[in-house]
């Protein structure tokens, strides 16, 4: 697909609904032509970087559309590096959408989702990562996934990425060199140092994939057990607030339910399910069967068992559908007198004992989910995490091409053989920065953006 940056975007940068303000958003070479067919300052004539006060008006009819603020950005000093041109309007549903209206009718067309951010990139102002940290920023659910995102919007991940790129692709130089030119005397090159190194460096950096992924986009969490155990009750102690309805008639929850808790800077994307038992009941046995979808669907499982009574069948049952998942067991109850046999259920995993009814032991959980979910690590403020699969997936064939290298050198493999090694790997970091990417991976990446980002 070709990108066209010769003609002119607009769209509403605010989400729609009723708000104070809302935002229409040019960006292109007639950016301030289409403002100021649209924008009628009440004092003077626009100036560049400073918000003027007025009136938007249809230039057909001359009628007032709303009263508004508005500024012009000359490139290159902009978010896209072209003409940028912004209406601050109120946020009503109504004049956002006239004054989009009239943008268009003055020449503009309506942006693509993300199209802003993408000229950014390909206007050489943000990398790719960088490109992906914005929409990560937007939709960050806890603080540790905000400075996540930030950190990758400020470069860190980049920065660490291409100083690995440049290393290899001074050792790729030198074995080109050493093959096109074998009769002369090529300068010396450390071939094993650049390698090793490399991939010492792409090992570092996938180490923080995991952690980073949890932070960005949430830890799926099933809450499984059977019937009146206090599943719906731990949700409510790990959310600090009533959502699910308990009562104590078994069989409440009769399908899943989904709620979102920071636990230690970490989303968990929490799932209430129905009691796995023996169902008779037509919807009762649709409700386990979600359940069980939802444990293979999930990242990590805690098993909610009545502690003040022995293991049943049922909970022998369900330990064995979470089989080798993470999982922590969770004794329910504490607060009653404790029953014997519980921590066998799931053996070789974390066990906890909690009451949902009062909250004891509850940070105690959250500590072993973070421990089972992320080994208990915590967030380096300077250690760049990777946090998108795409960008984990490059550095693993990178790091497989550096090793894959490297065993051809020490093996005694000829220059041209190794050359092909560290091409691919050169080649697969860029796709993270974006010195090598498609028009398919662009239109993919950018496709999970909002209109006007």
């Amino acid at each position: 697909m070709a990108w066209n940056l010769d003609d002119t975007i607009v769209a509403v940068g605010t989400p729609l609904g009723e708000g104070g303000i809302g935002i229409i958003r040019v960006s292109g070479p007639e950016a301030r032509e289409v403002l100021q067919r649209l924008f009628v300052p009440a004092h003077g004539a626009l100036t560049p970087w400073r918000l003027s006060y007025g009136r938007v008006v249809d230039p057909d009819s001359g009628v007032t559309v709303d009263e508004a603020l508005a500024v012009w950005m000359p490139a290159p000093k902009t978010y896209t590096r072209q003409e940028v041109a912004e209406i601050h309007c109120h946020g009503g549903p109504a004049p956002l959408r006239r004054v989009l209206e009239l943008a268009l009718g003055a020449g503009a067309r309506l942006a693509e989702p993300g199209e802003f951010t993408l000229r950014a990139f390909l206007n050489g102002r943000l990398d790719l990562a960088q490109a992906e940290a914005v929409i990560d920023i937007v939709r960050a659910k806890s603080r540790a996934g905000l400075q996540t995102a930030v950190g990758q919007l400020e470069g860190r991940l980049s920065t660490r990425v291409a100083a690995v790129r440049a290393q290899l692709v001074g050792a790729l130089a030198h074995l080109e060199a050493a093959i096109d030119f074998a009769q002369d005397e090529i300068p010396p090159c450390d071939l094993p140092a650049i390698l090793t190194g490399a991939a010492a460096a792409l090992d570092g950096l996938l180490a923080g994939a995991e952690q980073g992924q949890a932070y960005r986009q949430g830890i799926r969490t099933a809450i499984v057990g059977r019937p009146n155990v206090g599943k719906s009750s731990l949700l409510n102690a790990l959310l600090g607030r009533e959502r699910a309805i308990v009562t104590a008639i078994p069989g409440t929850t009769r399908d899943t339910l989904e709620e979102t808790a920071v636990v230690g800077g970490v989303p968990l994307v929490l799932v209430d399910t129905a009691g796995i038992t023996q169902a008779r009941d037509p919807v009762e046995r649709l409700g386990v069967e979600r359940s069980r979808a939802a444990i293979l669907a999930s990242d990590l499982v805690l098993l909610v068992v009545d502690g003040a009574q022995g293991p049943a069948a049922d909970d022998w049952t369900i330990a064995g559908l979470v089989g080798e998942r993470p999982a922590v067991l969770v004794i329910n109850k504490s607060d009653l007198p404790a029953a014997p046999g519980m921590e066998g259920l799931l053996p070789g995993r974390q066990s906890v004992r909690v009451s949902a009814l009062t909250g004891q032991g509850i940070e105690d959980l959250e500590q072993a989910v973070l421990d089972t979910a992320l080994a208990g690590h915590v967030q380096a403020d300077e250690m760049p995490l990777v946090s998108r699969p795409r960008q984990a997936d490059a550095l693993r064939r990178a790091l497989e091409s550096v090793r894959s290298g490297l065993a051809a050198l020490q093996q005694g493999w000829p220059d041209d053989c190794i050359s092909i090694d560290v091409t691919d790997a050169v080649a697969a970091l860029g796709e993270i920065t974006g010195e090598t990417v498609t028009d398919d991976l662009l239109a993919r990446i950018f496709a999970d953006f909002c209109i006007g980002k």
